[in-house]
């Protein structure tokens, strides 16, 4: 098969390698639609060693199933592959498994690819007549269900009178800001600093979006979410959260810098910490997507997974407008 292989810092190879081979309770998953995420720039720049070359990346996938009991099915992937027998498993908590896997990191080759092997349980069908495009989006955007479901749960008003800030105009951003909403949060903002995607977010998304400055106007919010992680951000997120608000971290643009520990400190500012989604958040995002909470979810850009290398160009330029490029397999 064809595959989009990460050969080094800045190095893409569109290339053949070998099909894959499923295992005991594997699917064999065409490829109709992978996104490039935040985690593959990282990676693609060197600075992810999680992720050492050579190595298939790309996480967030939808296709149909050629080999396996779901053989002929429509699916979008949940990318994350627990154990289901560890305490945090079975408390349902299965994306703090300490066995954890993601496909795009070793051992399980990911998604840039022709076809992709993963558990059967680990897929969910989508309908005919839905896009599969769309159906990719699930893995982001179940990123900031997790994180919203986790932020009403520490916010202690009522979340239809709750104001939010969504700190970055990515994928996970936008799919935070779109969470808000469907959970019932009624004012919500989402800053974005690239004029050209603030321009594109504001057509196509539905949302309240704002410059980077517009939020610093005396404004404080219940819930911040940050969907970069870099000391700007936090910085920001320090600011603005009002007292006794929640700030969910779930960007991984740095690991240090920017929280203002004091203010939180003597404001009683939750910091929450947001990793990925549980099999139940996917599966609920699934469900969100298909029957339309979620908006029309056209906010998106197709290439060629031939064309990824220079997709990948682009987006470090931050020459694209949408906030997701997908990647379709020949």
């Amino acid at each position: 098969m064809k595959a989009l292989v990460y050969e080094g810092a800045e190095r893409l190879a569109y290339r053949e390698v070998a099909d894959p081979c499923p295992g005991e309770g594997e699917a064999v998953v065409r490829v109709h639609s992978v996104g490039i995420c935040g985690s593959d720039m990282h990676a693609y720049l060197g600075h992810d060693e999680r992720r050492p070359a050579p190595l298939i990346l790309g996480h967030e996938a939808a296709g149909i199933v050629t080999e396996g009991r779901l053989s002929g099915k429509r699916v979008t992937v949940n990318p994350l592959v627990a154990c289901r027998e560890c305490e945090r498993c079975l408390e349902g908590r299965d994306n703090l498994c300490g066995q954890r896997q993601i496909i795009s990191m070793p051992p399980r080759e990911g998604a840039f690819a022709q076809f992709l092997k993963i558990p059967e349980r680990n897929l969910v069908e989508i309908p005919e007549g839905f896009p599969l495009e769309k159906a990719a989006l699930a893995e982001p955007v179940a990123c900031g269900w997790h994180a919203v479901r986790l932020a009403i749960q520490y916010l202690k008003s009522d979340p239809l009178s709750a104001r939010a800030l969504v700190l970055g105009g990515g994928a996970i951003g936008v799919g935070a800001a779109l969470c808000l909403a469907c959970q019932g949060v009624q004012d919500v903002t989402l800053a974005e600093s690239n004029p050209v995607r603030r321009r594109f977010l504001s057509r196509n998304c539905a949302l309240k979006v704002s410059g980077p400055g517009d939020p610093a106007d005396g404004a404080a919010y219940d819930i911040v979410v940050d969907g970069v992680g870099i000391e700007a951000t936090r910085r920001a997120a320090s600011a603005l959260a009002r007292p006794g608000g929640v700030i969910m971290h779930i960007g991984l643009g740095s690991a240090t810098g920017g929280l203002d520990v004091r203010r939180m400190t003597l404001q009683e500012i939750a910091l929450v910490g947001t990793y990925t989604y549980t099999a139940e958040d996917f599966r609920a995002t699934a469900a969100a997507l298909l029957d339309g909470r979620l908006g029309d979810l056209n906010w998106v850009e197709t290439r060629e997974l031939s064309e990824g290398a220079r997709a990948f160009e682009d987006i470090r330029k931050s020459a694209v407008a949408a906030p997701k490029i997908l990647l379709k397999p020949a």
